[in-house]
């Protein structure tokens, strides 16, 4: 599905709340303002909707920009249904339909000291029974108590979700003891507790690529939600791919009254005594808003939107400059001229890697001579049959590199650059399933952190939000949110946000900060 959405020349001479940027937390915003019958402006430079979460097209072939899948939606019915599913079908009846994807991963670890080749599936004791048969060394007790945690960890993080910044440490203390203990912990420090063998954290750190992190930074809290997430309600993708879940988004903010404008980029969020009063378009409009939803990041709001420029107070750019960048990305999209069964790509997703260790994966990621240890490959035709035609295949290859890494390719030696870590990442996923991709190559793109820069205009090409790091991840940025909000009226959505990065985070973490809105606006009698 492709579409255009083009710029409309009316605006309002004010609204209750201008979002700026469509993008998933954007959209979330946007969405739930117009559920609350308010008045909604959202303003988007591109001509489409979804930032990242988007498709194009190349010949017979659709291509999904960035997703691999999706936790936190869960089946249509049940306990497990998640707060994805919840918020678009539920409460907002969105057009959207969610596929399952098959299995959790297929781990191939290639190198020497230990070699593997396991697909580990959905289902906390499924999963254990897999570790455990795989490496049969794996203290069994000690990996369910190590679910069991990470489950707690994921329902507290609900509890905090749902207190609006009023935490009930009382009940924290009594309910959610353990996520208490290992809070403000790294993976590694509370992993390691455990004991596991090597060979059984390989097996079980796959995921934290998704994070961008080695387990010695990772936060814990954050780990052990999405672990729990995608084990125990599985892993969903759009079955009409990003594009037509974010179009069918803004479709429906429409429907309920709300306006949404593309082509139109925001170059002021205007500001007069610490109080946000509006915005300005890049033709010289101006309107007004007592509020702002940003889906762009604290650094590009800071330093360049905020208006007058000297409005902004020192602590905003101490506290940006506090923060990490997360990484960027290096996507090979393929429409093959063979069938999935034909190529030997019987899985839907992929690791591979000479190893899994995180640290090493890390390191391999800040340099630029090689492409990084780590690949993560979908063959999206696993979970959508009918998605490209038939006797045909849609694969992608990603990794990622250090925010910092590209910034030594000149213009002369891009495209070589480019084309040789497709080539490296081709041949490594090629010869991990014994697999004649290149023998069937139909169509090709390859997406570097520069195309990611010029499609989004984000920093350094990044297609994460800040590092979560323990000092700095979702349950400390929520106990200091009051100290961040430096502009009364302006709040931040998006993989920028408290909730960190990730389709469901930055979806979720819009409609968080239009009830932050909805809130204050209550409060004030609005």
């Amino acid at each position: 599905m492709s579409s255009t959405i083009h710029k409309s020349s009316s605006f309002d001479s004010s609204y209750d709340v201008v979002v700026i940027g469509a993008g998933l937390g954007g959209l979330g915003a946007a969405l739930n303002l117009a559920l609350s019958q308010k008045s909604v402006l959202l303003l988007e430079q591109h001509n489409l909707p979804g930032g990242f979460a988007s498709s194009f097209v190349r010949g017979r072939f659709e291509f999904e920009i960035s997703l691999h899948e999706m936790c936190a939606v869960g089946p249509p019915e049940g306990p497990l249904k998640g707060p994805i599913r919840y918020v678009l079908h539920d409460e907002s009846s969105v057009d959207v339909e969610f596929v399952p994807v098959p299995e959790a991963y297929h781990l191939i670890l290639t190198g020497e000291e230990h070699k593997i080749n396991v697909k580990l599936p959905f289902g906390v004791e499924n999963f254990i029974d897999t570790v455990c048969s795989a490496v049969p060394e794996t203290p069994r007790e000690s990996l369910v108590k190590y679910f069991d945690l990470c489950r707690e960890c994921s329902e507290a993080l609900t509890f905090v979700a749902r207190s609006k910044g009023k935490i009930d440490f009382k009940t924290l203390m009594v309910k959610y003891a353990s996520f208490l203990t290992t809070s403000g912990y790294s993976v590694a420090e509370v992993t390691n507790k455990f004991r596991f063998p090597r060979k059984t954290l390989d097996l079980l750190y796959p995921y934290s690529c998704y994070m961008g992190l080695p387990a010695s930074r990772l936060d814990f809290t954050i780990w052990a939600s999405l672990l729990h997430l995608y084990i125990t309600q599985g892993a969903y993708i759009p079955k009409g791919t990003s594009h037509q879940m974010c179009s069918a988004i803004d479709t429906r903010i429409r429907e309920l009254g709300g306006q949404t404008e593309y082509n139109t980029k925001v170059k002021k969020i205007l500001v007069e005594d610490r109080k946000v009063v509006g915005v300005e378009t890049d033709d010289g409009e101006k309107i007004k808003a007592k509020y702002v939803i940003t889906n762009c990041s604290p650094h590009l709001v800071y330093g360049k939107l905020i208006s007058p420029a000297s409005a902004v107070p020192v602590e905003a750019h101490k506290l940006n400059n506090s923060r990490r960048l997360g990484v960027s990305a290096f996507v090979v999209y393929m429409g093959l001229d063979a069938s999935p069964k034909d190529l030997n790509l019987e899985s839907y997703g992929y690791f591979i890697s000479p190893h899994m260790d995180t640290e090493k994966i890390n390191k391999s990621m800040l340099q630029y001579e090689n492409m990084p240890d780590l690949t993560a490959s979908i063959c999206l035709n696993n979970a959508i049959p009918d998605c490209s035609p038939p006797g045909t295949t849609i694969l992608s290859i990603t990794t990622a590199f250090g925010i910092d890494v590209w910034k030594n390719i000149t213009p002369e030696t891009y495209f070589a650059t480019k084309n040789k870590f497709a080539r490296q990442m081709i041949e490594q996923v090629s010869k991990a399933l014994d697999s004649p991709i290149s023998e069937h190559i139909e169509e090709i793109e390859v997406a570097t952190p520069q195309t990611f820069s010029r499609y989004t205009g984000s920093f350094k090409g990044g297609v994460y939000g800040y590092d979560l790091d323990p000092w700095d991840s979702l349950v400390i940025r929520s106990q200091v949110k009051n100290k961040e909000e430096f502009f009364k009226g302006l709040e931040f959505a998006g993989g920028f946000a408290a909730m960190g990065h990730g389709y469901n985070s930055s979806l979720l973490s819009g409609r968080q900060a239009a009830r932050s809105v909805l809130w204050k606006m209550k409060k004030e009698g609005g």
